[in-house]
């Protein structure tokens, strides 16, 4: 019925065709969807499991188109025996198919559990095997979309090629590749065009809105030592919404007096939005000439901040280092984008670096102009994509020093880090990746742990000049996440797990990259202490290398209840 109805109608032949499956396809795409549901960094409900398990279906069954047609041209075109009969035919494609969604649907089950154990260890409650049975529905549904897209931009390679033989008599292969050739460069202009511009002109409509907001308690500052207050040359209305946050927040002199039983400073936090000039050259101006008016260059204390996409400031460690030093401190901070740091990553990963590196080295030379023993102390903090601007600036370790800073502390750096990444590589023979060592500690250390005694161990011991710490969970997807999960399995995933990751994850080549991603998005929403969610443990970076002198173990405890206490009363200030 249905070929006498194909034949009539051409339409119909194309969209049988379009839908009609390659049972190599179906066996490893089957094997993909399955390998998918293992776990990975971080929880993942039926949902993202299920876009996920349809992505690494569908490059499965390209896979598997592709290995037995290989196959079939290599071995089996020649032999007597192929193909069997039809009623043989028939069965092995029956016991594939029927194979297939009965090992899908099989994996469902110990993939529920394997996410309640991930769950488990992050303090969560995992999801529940019979909702998590939607997985299949999602993944399929992703997966037709896929492989449908596919065999169109195929069809359209042929009908390329047909017609270039018919006008132009070329030979086959030629005309083929002339298509493909073709359709490719049209697929890669939709992409990094149409698609590409799309994906950040609706990203800008949905989120430069919020830019232009404030969030609600928030108001403008009162105190000169605020950007955005009546005396700033940085306007409030300019600020952003994180920039309005980051300058209206925080500790002020009497609250810092009462927690430290001292005459306190009133912090000073400058700050500069997109709104607050047309380029980074002028948002610098506007913050060296706000440091200039708060006469931040006469504290004890110098903060350079790199932002995050949003352009946000982790409240937790500006308020940590204001308590720490009774307000003797400035932090500066200023932004470059209002898109969320993973959509920053993807399209202005180049213009948070150059900002980034703008900045600090403006403030850098403004700074090597004051006399050595009238200037403050310069500190540099970064966080996920703050911390890969951070290092745009340094060429190397050695620049750190070379350039003044007395303490360096950077959380969740990104796996694209140019710093880090070459600190991995050249770390001490025999330091695993999410413990690892460089030089012995010298300068640098690094802390996957949460527990304060133990990041307290692993800064302990004498440091040479500059204090530079990273801080970075082993279930943090964006620190471990990079292209060369594709085809390698990376060191972190052939050492025995580290704290939080479950010793179930494995690596499998194109599959782990997906999972991890996926990972990405829901990064910052696990409990502190895992994944991109750091917590107070912020605080122990900053008692590990810029303590106050004279700083205990007891000193640090007192300022944690004080911030606790702090943020449960006023909320994240996000």
């Amino acid at each position: 019925m249905i070929e006498q109805t194909t034949n009539r109608h051409p339409l119909l032949v194309w969209a049988w065709n379009l839908v009609r499956l390659d049972f190599a396809g179906i066996a490893v795409g089957a094997l993909f969807f399955c390998l998918s549901l293992t776990p990975s960094l971080l929880p993942r409900d039926w949902l993202f499991a299920g876009l996920i398990g349809g992505i690494n279906a569908a490059i499965g069954y390209g896979i598997g188109v592709v290995l037995g047609k290989v196959l079939y041209r290599l071995v089996l075109r020649r032999r007597p025996w192929w193909p069997p009969g039809k009623r043989v035919l028939y069965g092995l494609k029956a016991v594939v198919v029927t194979g297939a969604i009965a090992a899908c649907i099989l994996m469902l089950i110990p993939a529920a559990a394997w996410q309640r154990q991930v769950s488990a260890v992050m303090g969560m409650e995992g999801p529940g095997t019979a909702g998590y049975l939607r997985t299949l529905i999602i993944a399929v549904a992703v997966g037709t979309a896929l492989i449908s897209t596919a065999r169109v931009l195929r069809d359209a390679v042929r009908l390329l090629a047909r017609l270039f033989i018919r006008r132009w008599h070329l030979h086959r292969e030629v005309a083929q590749f002339i298509g493909t050739a073709i359709v490719v460069v049209l697929v890669v202009t939709l992409v990094n065009g149409v698609l590409y511009r799309g994906f950040l002109a609706g990203a800008s409509r949905v989120f430069q809105p919020q830019n232009t907001t404030t969030r609600e308690g928030v108001s403008q500052p009162d105190q000169p030592e605020r950007s955005g207050s009546p005396d700033s040359f940085a306007q409030w209305n300019t600020l952003g919404f994180q920039g309005r946050n980051f300058v209206a927040t925080g500790p002020h002199a009497d609250e810092l007096t009462k927690l430290n039983g001292r005459p306190a400073k009133e912090p000073i936090r400058v700050y500069a939005g997109l709104q607050t000039g047309d380029s980074d050259q002028q948002r610098i101006s506007v913050v060296l000439s706000e440091l200039e008016r708060t006469h931040a260059f006469d504290r004890k204390m110098l903060v350079i901040v790199p932002t995050t996409g949003t352009g946000w400031v982790n409240p937790v460690a500006a308020r940590a280092l204001e308590m720490m030093y009774n307000g003797d401190t400035a932090m500066v901070g200023m932004q470059y984008s209002y898109l969320p740091s993973w959509i920053s990553f993807l399209a202005d990963r180049e213009k948070s670096v150059d900002s980034g590196r703008t900045m600090i080295n403006a403030i850098h030379e403004r700074w090597a102009q004051l006399p050595a023993d009238h200037r403050p102390e310069l500190v540099l903090y970064g966080e996920s994509l703050g911390s890969l601007a951070g290092q745009g600036a340094f060429s190397w370790l050695p620049d750190i020093a070379r350039m003044g800073f007395s303490a360096v502390l950077w959380v969740g750096p990104p796996n694209a880090s140019t710093l880090w990444h070459g600190l991995m590589v050249r770390r001490d023979p025999g330091t695993p990746a999410v413990r690892p060592r460089y030089d012995n500690g010298r300068t640098v250390r690094f802390s996957e742990a949460v527990d304060p005694g133990e990041i307290a161990a692993d800064t302990a011991g004498t440091w040479e000049g500059t204090r530079v710490l990273f801080l970075q969970h082993p279930s943090d997807p964006i620190v471990w996440w990079s292209t060369d999960l594709l085809f390698s399995r990376p060191d972190w995933l052939v050492e025995p797990p580290a704290r939080d990751r479950t010793a179930s994850m494995r690596w499998y080549p194109i599959i782990t990259f997906w999972q991890v991603a996926a990972d990405i998005t829901n990064a910052s929403g696990v409990p502190a202490g895992h994944g991109h969610n750091y917590g107070e443990s912020v605080l122990d970076g900053w008692a590990a290398v810029a303590p106050p002198a004279g700083w205990t173990p007891h000193d640090t405890e007192r300022i944690r209840i004080a911030l606790q206490k702090t943020m449960a009363e006023d909320g994240p200030e996000n």
